[in-house]
């Protein structure tokens, strides 16, 4: 009897063994790095096409993993995708995500799950350097002369090397973890939304003293002879030349993967190009045929190889799962005269697609998007639908980490089509947002623009409607030829908007 007990209690264990085996036979704890860019359009890249600039080290990314030919983030302009990618909620869905003023308070509260707290679960270290653009303090804003809290570290990131703002708004310092780097107390940082004083300087007043002129706005506070949105006075020890950021953040990534190559580690590479003002190392000054735009993408691109090459020297590539993506769609004349009109020559930044940042046309959300990671990803070319917003839910997924119902809203998991697994697919739709409450709506080869997605000529209380397997450029309205699908899919996204999301609860 004894003996057959102990065979009975021989098999439950090795039955049991087989289970937790199959219940994780899907976990992988690659190490993670999300490589955003700012302003890259769908055209930008030679990988995707554009003929007159190259950029080998994304193009060797594309080569060697998965190009999505329907890879998207969620809006048009930086701050809500920033916000999307790392909660997997809609940007609308909460207030205060349009583009942050300067001294905005922390947007992403404590206590909200992020990519970074879903990957800390699953024994990841996390990082972010680079353009923050979320907000940080309290309800008053940063407190810039002492601790600068809630920020990254309460939401999930163990380290962080930050633009706080952008490159165009003050203050021109950067913020490491919970204070201003470098930052003499003898000399307090001040940042305000009106003028310290009659005599400030700003970039009307000295305006034949800039070396970037400004061509709308961007003509407030004075760093490194170039106006910013914004008034700042004080942190002189503190502050940053344009020309050194992408230097910074590579460095300080570089150093961070060092310390961490032991892993898992997840790191949120958020660069600051291709975003006004444009003003790149001087070694990239002039290497391009477009201008200040195009060398910042020769800059982004040097960017990505230097973390690659990183990744090789510490032989970390074969576990290493890198996506590339960026926040919006390409811009030209953003508040700068930068050369970016005069100097586009045949360059088509937003690629076959229409309109750019700030708008709902597929060149506002429909982005560079790459996954690569060596002998899992297979090389090759996806027309699977994906977004900057389902990384959230993708990440949890891969790492064996359950989301909370109230959690990532609207994050799905798309980790198979991710990785180019046989039969995965991607989304079956798609909400895109510009910066305000303009909306589109993509559904298999359907396009909706709520309210005509500001295209005048059509109409701006209509709606339009696109056939994108016929009119990627969305040229030709349709709508008056087919009102029902009009009706289904105008229905499906006022549905959508008001059951607050779209991932089914449980």
């Amino acid at each position: 009897m004894k003996k057959l007990s102990r065979l009975v209690a021989t098999l439950v264990f090795a039955l049991l063994l087989v289970c937790v085996g199959r219940v994780h036979a899907g976990v992988e704890k690659p190490n993670i790095i999300v490589i955003m860019a700012d302003d890259l359009g769908y055209g930008d890249i030679s990988a995707n096409g554009a003929t007159e600039i190259q950029t080998p080290n994304v193009d060797k990314l594309a080569a060697e993993g998965l190009r999505f030919t329907s890879g998207y983030c969620s809006a048009s302009t930086c701050t809500p995708t920033r916000f999307s990618l790392l909660t997997g909620t809609y940007a609308f869905r909460h207030k205060g995500t349009g583009i942050a003023p300067p001294a905005a308070p922390a947007i992403i509260q404590p206590g909200t799950e992020t990519i970074p707290s879903l990957l800390k679960k699953a024994g990841y270290k996390t990082a972010v350097v680079g353009k923050w653009h979320l907000g940080l303090g309290g309800p008053d804003g940063p407190q810039w002369n002492g601790q600068i809290k809630p920020g990254p570290l309460d939401i999930g990131f163990d380290y962080c090397f930050l633009l706080p703002t952008t490159n165009d708004r003050v203050p021109s310092v950067y913020v490491e973890n919970d204070r201003v780097r470098n930052l003499d107390p003898a000399d307090p940082l001040w940042v305000g939304s009106k003028s310290p004083s009659p005599g400030h300087p700003t970039g009307i007043t000295e305006r034949d003293k800039l070396k970037l002129d400004w061509s709308n706005g961007h003509n407030q506070s004075i760093n490194n002879g170039i106006g910013r949105i914004g008034f700042f006075t004080g942190g002189e020890k503190a502050r940053w030349r344009d020309e050194d950021l992408a230097d910074e953040w590579v460095k300080q990534s570089v150093q961070w993967i060092e310390k961490n190559k032991d892993g898992p580690f997840f790191l949120y590479f958020a660069a600051h190009d291709i975003h006004v003002p444009r003003m790149p190392n001087e070694r990239f000054q002039g290497k391009s045929k477009l201008g200040l735009r195009g060398d910042s993408i020769l800059q982004f691109d040097w960017c990505v190889g230097e973390l690659t090459k990183t990744l090789d020297r510490l032989k970390l590539s074969d576990n290493t799962l890198i996506v590339l993506c960026s926040d919006n769609g390409p811009v030209l004349d953003d508040g700068y005269k930068d050369g970016a009109v005069e100097k586009l020559g045949k360059h088509t930044p937003a690629g076959p697609y229409t309109g750019g940042k700030y708008s709902v046309f597929e060149g506002g959300t429909r982005t560079p998007f790459i996954t690569h990671w060596p002998g899992r990803i297979k090389p090759g070319v996806s027309d699977e639908m994906v977004c900057t917003i389902d990384l959230a839910a993708s990440f949890a997924a891969m790492t064996g980490v359950p989301l909370a119902e109230g959690a990532c809203l609207d994050s799905f998991n798309v980790s198979g089509a991710l990785l180019g697994e046989k039969d995965a697919r991607g989304r079956t739709d798609l909400i895109q947002q510009d910066n305000g409450t303009k909306f589109g709506l993509r559904a298999g080869n359907w396009k909706l623009q709520r309210g005509g997605g500001g295209r005048k000529a059509q109409g701006a209380a209509k709606d339009a409607l696109f056939d994108l397997s016929k009119d990627a450029a969305e040229q030709n309205n349709v709508a008056a030829q087919f009102p029902d699908i009009v009706k289904e899919m105008g229905g499906k996204l006022d549905a959508a908007i008001a059951a607050g999301r779209t991932r089914p609860a449980k």
